[in-house]
């Protein structure tokens, strides 16, 4: 474990150090696919659109580079305010379906804990980088143990569907 701080920030620096190669790597092809998508275009989508896409994807990343501070905070903005439409959504999603599945209170479940997550990462953002990745470590941790509980549900309905459909054949 590290002693500081400023030790974690040496570790990260020297290990962005002997990985520049593959931060180059990465840099060189977002620029030749966006090249490439500039040239071919898309269906449907202009030329200029993908160009300007490309454009604003580069400077997003010079703003994380400059700016990493401003970065991180709306980079945690953007995860809580997915967390809560997310979470909002599925509360929707268990109510509309409360007659067609079992357990439904499970997806409700999962929904009430992206609500608290995002509003709570919403109303502490400068709690540190170390609480929020532990935040949304736990998070996702109990978000997938509960949408696996909620798959293994779903699917005993199925079975138990299957089996109530060969009884009638």
């Amino acid at each position: 474990m590290y002693g500081s701080r400023i030790d974690m920030v040496r570790a990260d620096a020297a290990w962005l150090a002997r990985n520049w190669w593959a931060i180059a790597l990465r840099g060189v092809a977002g620029i030749v696919f966006s090249v490439l998508a500039a040239v071919r275009g898309h269906s449907g989508a202009p030329r200029w659109f993908l160009l300007l896409e490309g454009v604003v994807g580069i400077a997003a990343g010079v703003v994380a580079f400059v700016w990493p501070g401003l970065t991180a905070i709306v980079l945690l903005y953007v995860i809580a305010a997915w967390a809560i439409i997310t979470g909002v959504l599925e509360i929707a999603a268990a109510a509309r379906l409360h007659n067609r599945i079992r357990g439904e209170w499970w997806l409700v479940l999962g929904g009430i804990l992206s609500v608290v997550a995002g509003v709570w990462m919403m109303r502490a953002p400068g709690s540190g980088a170390l609480a929020v990745v532990l935040l949304i470590g736990a998070y996702v941790l109990l978000f997938g143990i509960l949408q696996v509980v909620l798959a293994f549900r779903l699917r005993g309905g199925l079975v138990e569907a299957e089996q109530t459909l060969s009884r009638a054949a």
